[in-house]
């Protein structure tokens, strides 16, 4: 099915106009070759669930590929799964939870394909322990400019695998791929929470105490100044064996059914209720509910990982004009820096209240994958008059102690800011120069950041 819609980031920033194909694998080819040979210089580009928050996934005037009809084919054995790049993380866990085995790395949201964790090379809560989703990522097949289908991995062709894990979709199709799971004995989490009262206290413990855990991620405040600032609430995660359970949840140690439990009606969508004071509010409450100290604690696998998956169209809390997710990462040497982004957003009292905070492991192999070493703090900014501004002022920041911000979520940044974050950009350009050198795939942000 081929129609004209309009389309956005999860943001809802820069709606543009494009032509939406929904196919099945076999049918990008000839999708991908009419689009290139139309002679529109618009672009022709996969498109997922469209989570990724600004326009990397929007070719204005150009063509989007929707893949439909996924297939999962799990070997319950091995945990390697063989999965179309249509299917979501939603649908792949439904499989896989139930046999045993999890995905090994999620973000915030299930609602993100295949296709898309590795063109965006996704993190999650575990990077410090596991890397992000390419690094577990065998081999997938891909669709070029061509129109070809060709077979990659990191052996058969290095250049191409790694310019596509966080390529954003710039080098082709990806149309199925082979990932490696990990094995879980439940659906549950066992979960340590700590409340700590500044920035400074907070960051220790994560320093101290991540490499014990699995999975880490920190709630802050940025509602708050002073001796306050940072303020927030840290959670370490491990799956649960068997034998932490008790119960219905010993009994089905595997049963797994998320649900999403409340919507967003559409007016919220037009006026917004996110206000600065609502923010501060919920800050403060969020804050004062979680326990000082508490170890043990049984979660489900969505309560952990995808708390916001429970509200659909959260995104529209922001009203009209939107908002940004504005993440970067500074080397662990940078940690002033944090404190000194987390600042400026407190001086500029937005009406935020959605603020994370992690600890990045290793970076990976890909050329354009956002993780290295260090600290990546996400902020949610509604889209007010002088947010740009204060958004090239945040880059400044982050581009002098050696940090970039994340493609992924990116609606504002510039060609310079991405020259300098990004020190494989030349590397990742000859290879895509090599696969599509009449760039057939175009994305709006790859326009914007002239990639």
């Amino acid at each position: 099915m081929t129609d004209s819609r309009v389309v956005s980031g999860w943001g809802r920033t820069s709606p543009v106009s494009c032509r939406v194909h929904e196919v099945v694998a076999g049918d990008v080819g000839s999708v991908v070759v009419a689009a290139g040979g139309s002679g529109a210089g618009r672009g022709v580009l996969a498109r997922g669930l469209g989570r990724s928050y600004g326009d990397a996934a929007q070719a204005s005037g150009g063509d989007l590929i929707r893949l439909v009809d996924g297939g999962i084919d799990l070997d319950v054995s091995t945990g390697v799964v063989t999965v179309d790049a249509g299917t979501s993380l939603d649908e792949l866990l439904r499989v896989s939870v139930p046999a045993g085995w999890f995905v090994p790395v999620t973000p915030g949201t299930r609602f993100v394909t295949v296709g898309g964790a590795i063109a965006a090379d996704v993190h999650g809560k575990n990077h410090h322990r596991d890397g992000s989703f390419g690094g577990w990522v065998e081999s997938f097949d891909m669709v070029l400019a061509s129109g070809e289908l060709v077979s990659v991995s990191p052996v058969s062709d290095p250049g191409l695998f790694w310019a596509t894990v966080g390529g954003m979709g710039l080098t082709g199709v990806i149309v199925s791929a082979r990932v490696r799971m990990i094995p879980v004995e439940t659906s549950r989490m066992l979960v340590s929470t700590r409340r700590f009262g500044d920035l400074d206290s907070l960051m220790a413990s994560m320093t101290e105490r991540d490499d014990a855990f699995r999975y880490s991620v920190a709630w802050v405040d940025a509602t708050v100044s002073g001796r306050r600032l940072g303020r927030g609430v840290v959670t370490w995660g491990e799956h649960a064996t068997r034998d932490a359970l008790s119960g219905r949840a010993g009994r089905e140690p595997l049963s797994y059914a998320p649900s999403q439990r409340v919507g967003v009606p559409g007016v919220v969508g037009s006026v917004g209720v996110v206000r600065r004071w609502n923010a501060a509010a919920f800050s403060e409450a969020w804050f004062r509910k979680a326990p000082v100290s508490r170890d043990g604690e049984v979660q489900s696998i969505p309560a952990f990982f995808h708390p916001l998956d429970g509200v659909a169209d959260w995104n529209r809390v922001y009203g009209r004009r939107g908002f940004v997710q504005y993440q970067f990462v500074v080397p662990d040497t940078a940690v002033d820096t944090v404190r000194q982004v987390l600042e400026r957003v407190v001086v500029s009292k937005p009406a935020d209240f959605l603020n994370v905070l992690k600890r990045f492991g290793a970076a990976g192999d890909g050329m354009l994958s956002f993780p290295m070493p260090g600290w990546t703090l996400t902020v949610d900014l509604p889209v007010v008059d002088g947010l740009g501004a204060l958004l090239h002022e945040l880059d400044d920041m982050v581009l002098s102690a050696g940090g970039r911000v994340y493609l992924a979520k990116d609606a504002h940044t510039t060609p310079a800011m991405i020259t300098a974050g990004y020190l494989r950009l030349a590397e990742w350009r000859s290879v895509r120069d090599r696969v599509d050198p009449t760039r057939v795939f175009q994305s709006d942000l790859a326009r914007r950041l002239a990639l």
